[in-house]
């Protein structure tokens, strides 16, 4: 017997476009979660800071009776939260046409394997976080310890800006911004768990390459900053999308270049 699809002589709606809302659907919800998340802990630091007396300091060193486990597991709970806020944007496209090609191999589980991709994706950034904590904390304990070099404290974070924005100037960031430009599944991907994970971590290292100069100049500035967020989640799409991205990179590295040059003057010649 014919179908409506048959006779009519249209051919019948391709299963993505019914599966595809259930993916997208669940971006918007990682996206609202991990920016309510963020907004919570930068309520909870605010109300930290008077345990610590020090903003900067506080995000990386206990508070008095607290442990570095329990500031390990908040900064990384704070740092994949703005992984995810910053980051889930830029990403989902690539995301999306992964699970376009899963659908083409015929895969039923399309939306699950792009799923476990993000995943990967994001656990890359944790990772990443786990190595930036230890740098941090350091650098906070010697400010402590050493009170002549938290009055260093504005001047090494121009530096630090003006550093990320070197960095954009640079061959290696221009090899892996292309990188992250380029369709990665041209090919049919392998329609398996295992596969779609290590797609994701691929994903997360090349684009936490390519971000290395904006990540450095988020921290430099503050991750609790949401005007500082903005304006790198901006960058990063811009420099991701547009048609000229390595020179959105290169306009980019130019403004924090700028900004960390006034930063570093404005330490050196306090008002």
């Amino acid at each position: 017997m014919s179908t409506p699809d048959a006779e009519s002589g249209t051919a019948p709606a391709p299963a993505w476009r019914h599966a595809g809302p259930r993916l997208l659907g669940g971006m918007v919800l990682a996206m609202a979660a991990a920016v309510l998340a963020w907004n919570a802990a930068m309520r909870a630091m605010a109300g930290m800071a008077v345990l610590c007396g020090n903003m900067a300091a506080m995000s990386w060193l206990p508070p008095p009776g607290g442990t570095w486990a329990g500031v390990l597991a908040a900064f990384l709970g704070m740092w994949t939260a703005m992984a995810v806020a910053m980051m889930l944007p830029v990403v989902a496209p690539a995301l999306w046409r992964y699970r376009r090609r899963l659908h083409d191999t015929g895969s039923r589980h399309a939306d699950g394997l792009a799923a476990m991709a993000g995943l990967g994706y994001f656990c890359t950034w944790t990772l990443i976080g786990l190595l930036v904590f230890p740098l941090g904390a350091a650098l906070a304990a010697l400010q402590a310890q050493v009170p002549a070099l938290a009055r260093l404290g504005p001047a090494a974070a121009g530096l630090a800006v003006l550093a990320g924005g070197l960095f954009q100037f640079t061959a290696f960031k221009a090899r892996y911004l292309a990188s992250c430009r380029l369709d990665d599944c041209a090919g049919l991907p392998c329609a398996r768990p295992g596969a779609a994970w290590r797609h994701g971590l691929r994903l997360g290292l090349r684009c936490g390459a390519s971000c290395a100069g904006l990540t450095a100049s988020l921290l430099a500035v503050g991750m609790m900053d949401w005007r500082a967020m903005a304006i790198a989640t901006a960058a990063t799409a811009g420099e991701r999308f547009a048609p000229g991205g390595l020179r959105v990179a290169r306009i980019a590295g130019l403004v924090l270049a700028a900004a960390g040059a006034y930063m570093v003057a404005q330490a050196a010649h306090p008002a």
